[in-house]
């Protein structure tokens, strides 16, 4: 090329190499180096200097700013910016406005109704404290002895204990009866407070039965007795006394012989203002009454927060669907916006093992804690012990006397038994195992928990089946087989989907998974807790 044309170059170094590395070359003249002269390890290129000038052709320097000034400026430029604004703006709003609709047209949640401690889980009686564990080998059970189980206890899922009652009662003698004192066969008031404060610690909430004359033939000493202005500053002071020690409530049973609804609308006054938030103190009123009329007459008039009674003691040894239907409906009709309870015999009735046959134990128990409302069960109830309710010792394991105590007790052979709280433990398919899992339902679940109740068509003589649902939340269908054989029903309802899950069944041997609700198989005394999602 001619001087005029070539552009300034600068000599480039490239990397020294070893010598035994570096190229073999021909001479600066030779066809293979071209116009750029070479030496051993050093090649010279031409580069165009930085602040050197190329061809004119080829030279771009864009717009300045006058220029691009001049042209954001023009109609054309400001109508288009104009435009893309617009759509933004445009944009966002839909955006907006579309957010809104979907809010506006989601289902709203309903609005959860108000619930204290003690309608979301089960209460368990230990009212006949002197069968469930004695701690001093004296033979009698005691509050120490409570105290020793509050772990087992816990893992029952329940949310109270009724404990007692505890006090000092000379049979019909009522001189003798001091309501604040311990009897010292069960504790010390400082034992009490103890396992109140383990029990705290464990979310156990301890309801006092202060009935006052637990062993004598009335509850309340006679008829005059209740109406005596003395007797009732005394049990005024006996339930500010134990609620200042920091129970959570109190029980009084045979409530039938008070014939004064105002007594207990003073004492749910005294339980009300020891209530604070999170701290709410209950009231239970208890009679032994089994006729059924009776019974609806005291939920109308009372003024306590729950009334137990053995109600479902009517429906016999082996009651079929049909009467197990009406028996339900009738108690829930009479309950009217009162919150029902549900309990089979009651704390001197007998534990459930013996009030209904061995086969329809775990059906009872699936339908305790199905119903709407609290239910309540006796200690040893979850394990199947038989017998009568202070008669009959809890079997903790196959110790002698069935680990109730170390002393030397008549009946106290525990072998080959598995009614113990041990062997059950053990056992994923013991009666002791459905109650935990019962339990625990009954405590997380919305439509167990305050969900409505609609009790299905009938579809055979022993079967009894009802939906528990609570708004968009998982809806479950329990369905209870009385028959000592096998049956087959066709469940269909427009609230109901073709096929639903098993949540839980009686029957160890069913298998978990989807049923079809058209020709479903109950095996017998099955009771079936399935369930499904909402649908929109």
């Amino acid at each position: 090329m001619s001087q005029d044309t070539e552009v300034d170059m600068k000599e480039v170094e490239l990397n020294e190499m070893e010598p035994e590395k570096q190229p073999m070359t021909g001479s600066p003249s030779s066809p293979a180096s071209g116009t750029l002269g070479e030496k051993n390890g050093m090649v010279k290129v031409k580069v165009p200097e930085e602040d050197g000038e190329t061809d004119a052709g080829t030279k771009f320097t864009g717009l300045s700013k006058e220029e691009l000034l001049q042209v954001a400026g023009t109609p054309a430029w400001v109508r288009t910016r104009w435009a893309l604004l617009i759509l933004f703006w445009l944009g966002w709003l839909g955006m907006l406005a579309g957010a809104i609709v979907i809010i506006v047209q989601a289902p709203r949640c309903k609005e959860l109704p108000p619930q204290e401690w003690w309608h979301k889980g089960g209460i368990y009686r230990i009212q006949a404290l002197e069968a469930f564990q004695d701690s001093n080998a004296d033979g009698v059970g005691d509050l120490a002895g409570v105290q020793q189980h509050i772990d087992y206890l816990s893992s029952l899922k329940v949310k109270g204990l009724v404990i007692g009652p505890i006090h000092v009662n000379v049979p019909d003698n009522l001189a003798h009866t001091d309501l604040q004192r311990v009897d010292p066969q069960f504790g010390t008031k400082e034992t009490f407070a103890k396992l109140l404060e383990d029990a705290k610690k464990k979310s156990l909430k301890v309801i006092l039965d202060l009935t006052p004359n637990y062993r004598g033939q009335m509850p309340w000493f006679s008829l005059e007795t209740a109406h005596n202005s003395d007797f009732q500053s005394k049990m005024k002071a006996a339930l500010e006394f134990w609620l200042e020690l920091g129970v959570a409530g109190i029980q009084m049973e045979g409530v039938e012989q008070l014939n004064d609804s105002q007594l207990l609308v003073e004492w749910k006054n005294l339980t009300s203002q020891y209530s604070s938030d999170g701290n709410a103190r209950v009231l239970i009123a208890g009679t032994g009454q089994q006729d059924s009329s009776q019974i609806f007459s005291l939920l109308n008039e009372t003024s306590a927060d729950l009334l137990v009674s053995p109600y479902l003691m009517g429906l016999g040894l082996e009651p079929t669907g049909e009467k197990v239907e009406n028996t339900i409906r009738e108690y829930i009709q009479a309950a009217g916006e009162k919150w029902p309870s549900w309990s089979v015999g009651g704390p001197r009735k007998g534990h459930m093992a013996s009030l209904v046959k061995e086969r329809l134990l775990r059906l009872y128990h699936m339908l305790l804690f199905t119903l709407p409302g609290t239910p309540f069960t006796n200690y040893g109830d979850e394990i199947g012990l038989p017998g009568q309710s202070g008669e009959s010792r809890m079997q903790w394991d196959d110790s002698p006397n069935f680990g109730f105590s170390s002393k030397s007790l008549q009946g106290g052979d525990s072998s080959g038994s598995n009614i113990t709280v041990k062997a059950q433990s053990a056992d994923r398919s013991s009666l002791l195992a459905l109650f935990r899992h019962l339990s625990e339902l009954r405590g997380k679940e919305r439509s167990l928990l305050h969900g409505e109740f609609m009790m299905l068509p009938r579809l055979a003589p022993d079967t009894c089946v009802y939906l528990r649902s609570w708004d968009q939340n998982k809806r479950f269908l329990v369905v209870l087989n009385f028959a000592a054989t096998r049956s087959s029903v066709t469940i269909s309802h427009s609230l109901l989907p073709p096929e639903a899950t098993v949540e839980l069944s009686t029957d160890p041997q069913r298998q978990e998974g989807q049923l079809t609700l058209k020709d479903l198989t109950l095996e017998s005394s099955e009771g079936l807790l399935l369930h499904f999602p909402y649908v929109a």
